[in-house]
């Protein structure tokens, strides 16, 4: 008797066990389904919203380059394998932590780029920058604590190592992943026609763009159609004041080839 009223206390509680389990599944294939909808070419193509911002840099705001679910798919990825960011030693190429980069990062591993969304994702870039998508980088997670920031600095590689190792990086893809963000702003110095904008509570002079998510932006480090040259007026900085905020990067590079005419700099 003992043992049949135990099963009969545990049968309710197995059957609620299974029932979440179920319901687990049925909610995450939903999820995994609305981001395969979300990532269909011919939603994405007709709802990108492409701005000009700026020619000299050029600086391209593509609006609701991501839905809301990919958004959240590359922050839930990246939230668990967060470490310090780094900057790329001139000298050897590597990363090393520095006192001018403080926010925290990831990258996107080669298995992942596999996943439909992340291929989805990429081939979006790709299609937008006019860049193969086989001349990109890893795609990377950053997440900007209040207070954290990313000081004026170039992206294009000024090393010999990096340029070896995979040629030079021309372009760069910034998506936000998140918005109701105070400050967070990416601000462009040299871009704009002169006038100021508002970067992380106060006026500084070119041109800023606030984190708005789904919203990506495409900027050139370099410049020239047959011989391509750093584009010495394309440099930026990040900050965020009170609330954090997240982005993916994807840069594009590929070996320039020079064919003897001459690059006008922007």
């Amino acid at each position: 008797m003992a043992t049949r009223s135990r099963a009969r206390r545990l049968l309710p509680l197995l059957t609620f066990v299974a029932l979440g389990m179920v319901l687990g599944s049925l909610l995450q294939l939903a999820f995994f389904r609305r981001l395969d909808d979300h990532s269909r070419a011919n939603d994405w193509i007709t709802l990108v919203k492409p701005e000009v911002i700026s020619w000299k840099p050029r600086i391209i705001v593509f609006h609701n380059f991501l839905s809301s679910e990919e958004c959240d798919y590359l922050r839930e990825i990246a939230r668990p394998r967060l470490e310090i960011s780094t900057v790329v030693d001139v000298a050897t190429g590597k990363g090393v932590k520095s006192d001018v980069r403080t926010s925290s990062g990831m990258f996107v591993n080669s298995e992942e780029r596999k996943f439909p969304v992340i291929k989805a994702i990429e081939k979006r870039i790709s299609v937008f920058s006019q860049i193969p998508v086989e001349n990109g980088e890893l795609i990377q997670v950053l997440r900007y604590e209040p207070s954290q920031y990313y000081r004026p600095h170039h992206d294009y590689f000024s090393d010999t190592f990096n340029l070896k190792r995979g040629g030079q990086r021309v372009a760069t893809m910034l998506m936000y992943l998140t918005d109701g963000v105070e400050g967070g702003e990416t601000h462009f110095p040299q871009a704009g026609d002169g006038g100021e904008c508002s970067c992380g509570g106060r006026m500084v002079r070119g041109l800023c763009v606030k984190p708005n998510k789904g919203d990506a932006v495409l900027f050139w480090s370099m410049v020239g159609l047959r011989c391509m040259a750093p584009n010495m007026r394309c440099y930026m900085r990040s900050f965020s004041k009170m609330w954090g905020k997240y982005g993916a990067i994807r840069c594009e590079g590929w070996e320039p080839r020079c064919l003897g005419e001459d690059t006008e700099l922007c």
